[in-house]
């Protein structure tokens, strides 16, 4: 579908939707920036939310009536860009079901529009809530191998859709927690936390260059940069949002950046190459 509106569906993807029995829309991965309502009025197609019991527990229910007719998954950004979507297409084979996959823009390409080089990044981590009882810092590694290449990475900030309330369940009610998305301040703080915890250097809060990225593709999209501790006070709006650790930074990708940077900005730049090439 694309990052911003029910319009953000290509040509092709369109057509596609338009010939289906069924339509579903993946409701757990991402969300997109309107209404399913506008969806379906613009497809002129009823479209079912598949959250993640449906895909994980239920997923029958999609494959079933794909063998006798067209059924279209809707996907938020890119169908391929989620681990959630290649279990998917592999289930779906598996269930004897023909895949054909239609491409769209992600966040994956959209985050090139803060004026970093794309093939200047390394690998891609998830930030997930901290919570009182798990405080996961699996990604600080990754980011660690990243930067020790000079490279940047793109960090995809945790969502909650449809999580059961576990209180209310212990007193025989079943009943779901208000939809929660990571917003860059709290990826900020946890990234923070990460480094006091481990001391490893791999990032400086006070000096390190990042970029906050919020709604991509839509008309209200936000890009601001400076290092964690100065992203940490901006009010980057409603979800959803992602956060870039820069690596080495070529000359080219800071001339771009300017435009988003917070004023008088204390970032150093990493970039013991510039000025070699």
């Amino acid at each position: 579908l694309g990052l911003g509106d029910e319009k953000d569906i290509t040509v092709r993807g369109l057509e596609a939707v338009k010939s289906c029995d069924k339509v579903f829309l993946e409701h757990y991965t991402s969300v997109l920036g309107v209404e399913k309502s506008k969806l379906e009025t613009f497809y002129g197609k009823e479209i079912m939310l598949a959250d993640r019991n449906m895909v994980e527990s239920e997923a029958e229910q999609i494959y079933q009536p794909a063998k006798i007719g067209n059924v279209a998954m809707l996907v938020v950004g890119d169908p391929v860009c989620a681990t959630t979507h290649t279990d998917m297409i592999l289930r779906a084979k598996e269930f004897g079901v023909k895949v054909e996959v239609i491409h769209n823009a992600s966040i994956m390409g959209a985050a090139g529009s803060c004026g970093l080089q794309l093939y200047n990044f390394g690998q891609t981590v998830s930030i997930p809530f901290f919570d009182d009882a798990w405080r996961p810092t699996s990604f600080y590694p990754k980011v660690q191998y990243n930067r020790g290449g000079g490279l940047h990475t793109l960090c995809l900030l945790d969502i909650k859709v449809k999580e059961p309330d576990f209180e209310a369940m212990i007193k025989g009610r079943t009943t779901f927690l208000p939809p929660r998305f990571m917003s860059v301040n709290t990826c900020c703080e946890q990234l923070i936390e990460a480094e006091e915890k481990h001391c490893e250097k791999v990032y400086d809060p006070d000096t390190t260059l990042c970029v906050g990225l919020a709604r991509m593709g839509q008309e209200t999209e936000q890009i601001v940069a400076g290092t964690m501790k100065e992203l940490l006070e901006i009010d980057f709006g409603t979800p959803l949002h992602s956060f870039i650790v820069c690596g080495e930074t070529h000359d080219l990708e800071i001339e771009l950046l300017k435009e988003f940077l917070v004023p008088n900005s204390k970032y150093v730049v990493d970039s013991h190459k510039n000025g070699e090439d």
